[in-house]
């Protein structure tokens, strides 16, 4: 059965007592190793720590190591598994399996197996719990969409075949919570049917004021049997210029965007394709967000000045005139609060990377209306955030380094926090 997304990786068929390191993933994504620090010291002694992070935006990528120090205490991974599996971290539930460094081992999909029409209120947890009975899972995970909520599917990985092959037989086609379920093995998207897009509700646009839905039915029944069609309309009953087609079957659906997709019509050019679901529109437009707000960064990154410590009467103009002198400033301004207060700090954003070097030379530590500014180059608050975690995590480890050689002592050992610096967005 094909998906649209990956299996739970693998593990390794044991826990050889030298592995003590473990994958956490489904983490939320402003978790940081302290958290993690603080969570998983409470087990036993951590000698590592590593949230992984995108190279250029250092965004977390949802999942982390976690290595224990085995010669303290040979044990604590395995209670770590044990008692923190699925353990609720900022609103979500982690997912702890062994991790395994082979990659054959991880994408092999031996004893991996896809669940779907899952109840939305089954979790990670209460999928683990059914399936636990036909043999040791390495790994379980229910999809979620954006806000937490079950996709209606989900993987369980056993460690073993026979255990994947009882569970396909004993559970597939039976009632869980009040629905029938498919479960089947898994399929690796390259063993996957490769076929084009299957769906029977279209969408379309830059339709002509005069369009209803009689014309949009009509339009569209040329192409097979239309089951709805309706062009949406704002409060006075005057059309938006879109609607939705939905045919009874998916080959009459696509050759419907076929014809139709950048047909003239009325002077307009149409648009069809296949309609969204709400969760795609949302996360196509994040992923726009995301692209945009990066080009701005990288495009003005070097010459965009962070100015704190500012004093309440330094507006944008003052700011502006304060910096002038180091060059031509192409954008500037005194951050605010809800009541027009200033916030104090502010940016300010030069035509060249030497300008902005020669600003922050000649600026930082300049004292104006009885304050030292501090001047630096603006950095991204996900960037910013993952200095800090970085330092955090080189002083972790030098903590874990002059623990004392006792297992009950080390885990009573103080969390060394670095003072907290400002987390102002830029």
């Amino acid at each position: 059965m094909a998906t649209t997304e990956a299996a739970a990786p693998a593990a390794p068929a044991s826990t050889p007592m030298a592995n003590s390191s473990l994958y956490v993933g489904d983490l939320e994504k402003d978790v940081t190793e302290a958290q993690l620090f603080e969570l998983f010291s409470s087990v036993g002694p951590v000698a590592s720590i590593r949230v992984c992070r995108d190279a250029v935006t250092r965004r977390s990528l949802g999942y982390a190591y976690v290595n224990y120090n085995s010669a303290l205490d040979p044990q604590a991974a395995d209670r770590a598994m044990e008692t923190l599996n699925y353990h609720m971290l900022n609103g979500k539930p982690m997912r702890i399996m062994w991790s395994h460094r082979d990659p054959s081992a991880r994408k092999s999909g031996v004893g991996n197996i896809f669940i779907k029409n899952l109840d939305k209120t089954i979790d990670a947890k209460a999928l683990h719990d059914t399936f636990s009975a036909f043999g040791k899972i390495l790994s379980c995970k229910v999809a979620t969409d954006a806000n937490g909520v079950s996709k209606g599917y989900g993987f369980v990985h056993f460690e073993d075949q026979a255990a994947a092959d009882r569970a396909i037989q004993t559970v597939n086609q039976k009632e869980i919570e009040g629905k029938i379920v498919y479960v089947g093995p898994f399929q690796k998207r390259s063993d996957r049917p490769q076929g084009k897009d299957v769906y029977t509700n279209v969408f379309i646009k830059n339709l002509p004021s005069d369009i209803g839905d009689d014309q949009l039915n009509k339009m569209a029944s040329e192409h097979g049997e239309v089951t709805s069609a309706v062009v949406m309309k704002d409060d006075k009953g005057t059309s938006k210029g879109f609607g939705f087609i939905n045919f009874k079957d998916a080959e009459c659906a696509a050759k419907c965007v076929e014809a139709l997709n950048e047909k003239e019509m009325g002077g307009r050019t149409l648009y069809a394709g296949r309609a969204q679901k709400k969760t795609e529109r949302e996360a196509m437009l994040r992923q726009k967000a995301e692209e945009s707000k990066q080009e701005r960064y990288l495009k003005y990154q070097g010459m965009n000045l962070y100015v704190k410590n500012l004093s309440d009467e330094v507006d944008d103009d003052a700011l502006r005139e304060l910096f002038s002198n180091s060059g031509t400033i192409t954008s500037c301004k005194v951050m605010k609060d809800s009541t027009t207060k200033s916030k104090g700090f502010g940016f300010v954003c030069f035509t060249s990377h030497d300008e902005a070097t020669r600003a922050v030379t000649e600026m930082n530590g300049k004292m104006v209306k009885g304050k030292p500014l501090y001047v630096a180059l603006a950095q991204r608050k996900d960037v910013r955030r993952a200095q800090l975690e970085a330092n955090m995590q080189a002083r972790m480890g030098m903590g874990a380094m002059n623990r004392p050689q006792n297992p009950m002592a080390a885990r009573s050992d103080c969390f060394i926090r670095m003072p907290e610096g400002r987390m102002d967005n830029v």
